[in-house]
């Protein structure tokens, strides 16, 4: 088991494009479906995979591009270390008063690493100075707990 990096900032109203945070439905529209509504399936089949958008599942990053993964690593302690420094960078630029708190950014990296260790994923977001989002995510990897179908992006 090891853990992929990934981070996204960028503008909120961009993040809050849903529908392309959305895996395509795995069965396309019946044959004689609207044509409008093949075109919009298709677009998502095919824009999904390639955005940079952090998916509303976490796991779904393993499907994202391979230049997406910032750092890999099969030690928990060693990827939560990482979330830590993304957070110390931004940490000056974050919305929330209360979450620049050095003691509550501490208990977040701890179970991170918590987490990881017993496979699951972990997800943070931050609002930044207006209009900004930062996405933070760790992904266990080889198999993915909640989404084990989700191929390695190291295998690729």
């Amino acid at each position: 088991m090891h853990h992929h990096a990934y981070l996204w900032t960028g503008p909120k109203a961009r993040f809050d494009q849903e529908a392309l945070r959305r895996p395509p439905h795995p069965d396309p529209p019946p044959p004689g479906s609207r044509p409008e509504l093949i075109q919009r399936y298709r677009e998502v089949a095919a824009e999904f995979p390639a955005s940079d958008l952090p998916p509303l599942e976490t796991a779904y990053w393993l499907v994202k591009p391979r230049s997406l993964v910032r750092g890999t690593w099969p030690d928990p302690a060693e990827a939560a270390a990482w979330l830590g420094t993304q957070v110390n960078a931004y940490v000056t630029r974050f919305a929330s008063e209360a979450q620049r708190d050095p003691r509550h950014l501490a208990d977040l990296v701890a179970s991170a690493a918590e987490r990881l260790g017993s496979g699951h994923d972990v997800s943070l977001g931050f609002y930044l100075e207006r209009p900004s989002y930062l996405s933070l995510a760790l992904v266990t990897c080889s198999p993915n707990r909640e989404n084990a179908h989700l191929p390695c992006p190291l295998a690729a």
